[in-house]
This record gives structure tokens, C-alpha cells and sequence, in this order.
């Protein structure tokens, strides 16, 4: 049985988020990733050419020959949400709370991420689809991780927002199960591959993990 999206993501411990001035580059920062180790990849909707960067990271594999994981971020409409799916997208994930959005991935038996900042909005979203990016996470720091933790011991919570790659540990600390860096990451591959070394648990085939299906 493979691993579902929020094992995945959980064991990576890091989720890269991408926001490339086009397609290419969103492939090719996509493909440092996947070769450094990292199997779990978000792409944004802000890069022109979204759609087709999905296409093409879709069917790549990660340095351990695992499929890759490949998200779509940024999402907000129905129709980018059906347009993601359509291009491969793994999973889904939103800024804000985005009802269009959870209708598509309810429709489609689709992974979505829903964001929130509010308890209220965190959640609701983690009551709907098992998960929530909270964003903006730095706004909050890792001690509002902390607190949502104590109210909220089950589903996939994901800060998200001027994180820097040095401060995963914190969030981690204080009950994030992933944490989302859109920059900071080292360019050097061997030094890439040793972030993902670090923070990497168990999954898929490297001890087994649980699987974390989406709650109904």
C-alpha cells in the first residue's frame, strides 16, 4: 500500500514551495529538489506556465527512485483547482480557506491543504479535509503552533511564511508536522541532500509509515 500525501509530507518534515519566474525553472528547481532527496514538492500557481511545470515534474522520481510527490499551491479558484488535478497535482493547497476549492477536492477524491490563520479557520480546515496550512506562520511564531497543538492533537498542520530553513526545528518542536519554506534552501546539491537527510523520518518503504487518510 503506498504512502498517502500527509505521510509523505509528515516523514519529508520540509515542504518546499516554489514560486519560479516560469515553467522551466519551477522543473528544474523541482528536479535539484527530487535529486537531493526531497520527494514532496509544491509548485504556485503565481508561476506563468503552472500548469505544464506539473505536467512535466508529475512522473519524475526522487534520489531514492520514489515517485514524486508533487503539489500545487496558490489554489483559489475551482477552475485552477480542476486544472492542478488535471496536470498531475498530488495535492492540493490554498493560502486562505477557499470553499471552490474544497468542493473540487471533495468531488475528485482529491488531497487538500486548506489554509487558515484564525484557530476557527485552522479548525475547520483540519475538520474537513484532515489538514491546514497555517499562513502566515511567522506572524503567530512556533509558540501559536504550540497552542492550536493542545486543541487540535489530530491532522496535518503546515506553517507556512517567512520560515527560514534554520528555524524548521522550532516549528517541528512546537507540534508543526511539516513546516513550508519558500526560500533559503541552499543551491550547493550536497548541502541540499544533507537539509533532507536531517529532518527525514521514516516512510515508504524506510521503516513503514502510517497512513493519514483525508477525515469524511
Amino acid at each position: 500500500m503506498s504512502c498517502h500525501p500527509y505521510a509523505v509530507i509528515a516523514a519529508q518534515r520540509l515542504l518546499p514551495v516554489l514560486r519560479s519566474p516560469d515553467a522551466d525553472e519551477a522543473v528544474r528547481r523541482a528536479g535539484a529538489l527530487l535529486a537531493a532527496g526531497c520527494r514532496a514538492v509544491e509548485l504556485t500557481t503565481s508561476t506563468p506556465g503552472w500548469a505544464a511545470a506539473v505536467t512535466r515534474t508529475a512522473p519524475l522520481a526522487d534520489a531514492h527512485g520514489r515517485p514524486a510527490l508533487v503539489g500545487v499551491g496558490t489554489v483559489t479558484t475551482a477552475e485552477q483547482a480542476a486544472a492542478a488535478l488535471d496536470a498531475g497535482a498530488g495535492f492540493l493547497v490554498s493560502p486562505h480557506p477557499a470553499p471552490e476549492v474544497r468542493h473540487i477536492a471533495a468531488r475528485r477524491a482529491a488531497v487538500f491543504i486548506e489554509g487558515g490563520f484564525t484557530p476557527g479557520e485552522i479548525a475547520s480546515a483540519v475538520r474537513d479535509g484532515g489538514a491546514a496550512k497555517v499562513f502566515p506562520a511567522h506572524v503567530g511564531g512556533p509558540d501559536f503552533i504550540r497552542s492550536l497543538r493542545a486543541v487540535l492533537p489530530a491532522g496535518l498542520i503546515v506553517p507556512t511564511g517567512g520560515i527560514r530553513p534554520a528555524e524548521v526545528p522550532d516549528w517541528l518542536a512546537a507540534g508543526a508536522d511539516a513546516v513550508g519554506i519558500g526560500s533559503g534552501l541552499p543551491d550547493d546539491p550536497a548541502e541540499l541532500a544533507a537539509v533532507f537527510a536531517e529532518l527525514a523520518g521514516p516512510c515508504c518503504g524506510r521503516g513503514g509509515c502510517a497512513r493519514r487518510e483525508p477525515r469524511p
